[in-house]
């Protein structure tokens, strides 16, 4: 796909990307795929991923309590727990307000732990990187934000989110629609977003303005952005997902290059 190439021109010191068709096929790639770079939230995809196998092996319910009083794991997953962004502090009612929360994943990394008896970062390994070969990526500390990979795994990922082999379809569906419509809140990045909808895990387009995709992704389109330059969403219009890794933080660098580059791939498409 000659639209890769334009990861050449963006002002990072390394970067690499492919797109992943629906069956599973990749559809192209560029850059050093094998090159292992840390995720930052990126990360949270594959923690809500692992708990959602938790939630099917029945070790935890959607729906029981955890985190803060009134809380259950949906919450924590859709970032509604009420929970700060990076402090264990509550500062809203459950089910209020969508406070994207760093805490809110770490306490259900916590809880998942304590139900299965297993290390957070074990359960991940175990669940989800072990069945899907993605021997590259590991999780160093918080399920928010402390895994690494690579863009050759990170496609094994995107091929499991459009064929889910690992879950039902139908829990796949339910993540990846919105959970408590209509909450509005901040979008890292790009500032207050009425709404601001989310999945388990998941960010939803839906008419975000601004936003990281780009001007031709559907609505339905979902994935995930991080702080260290890096992205995954899946567009099931375009029936393709793209991984795109890099070694430079999250700037305006970022907000100007990636919608463009996203619509050109999806035009290539």
């Amino acid at each position: 796909m000659e639209s890769l190439r334009m990861i050449e021109n963006w002002p990072v010191p390394t970067a690499a990307t492919a797109v992943v068709r629906a069956d599973g096929t990749v559809a192209g790639s560029h850059g050093p795929v094998g090159h292992r770079f840390p995720l930052a939230s990126v990360t949270k995809p594959l923690a809500a991923y692992a708990a959602l196998v938790a939630v099917e092996e029945g070790a935890v319910e959607l729906d029981e309590a955890a985190g803060p009083e009134g809380a259950t794991v949906r919450h924590l997953l859709a970032h509604t727990s009420g929970l700060a962004f990076d402090e264990h502090r509550t500062v809203a009612a459950p089910g209020n307000r969508r406070l994207y929360s760093n805490a809110g994943f770490e306490v259900l990394g916590d809880h998942i732990a304590k139900a299965t008896d297993i290390p957070f970062g074990e359960y991940l390994r175990q669940a989800v990187l072990e069945p899907l070969g993605m021997t590259a990526t590991e999780l160093t500390g918080s399920p928010a934000k402390d895994a690494v990979s690579t863009v050759d795994d990170l496609v094994r990922f995107a091929a499991e989110l459009q064929a889910p082999r690992l879950l039902a379809a139908e829990t796949v569906a339910e993540a990846t629609a919105v959970v408590h419509p209509g909450l509005t809140g901040v979008l890292p990045g790009y500032g207050h977003q009425k709404p601001n909808d989310w999945g388990l895990g998941f960010e939803i387009r839906d008419g975000k303005s601004p936003h990281w995709t780009g001007s031709s992704s559907s609505p339905r389109t979902f994935g995930h952005f991080g702080q260290s330059g890096t992205f995954l969403w899946m567009d099931p219009e375009a029936h393709a997902a793209c991984v795109a890794l890099t070694d430079r933080a999250f700037g305006p660098w970022a907000i100007e290059v990636w919608p463009a580059f996203t619509d050109a791939v999806l035009a290539e498409l």
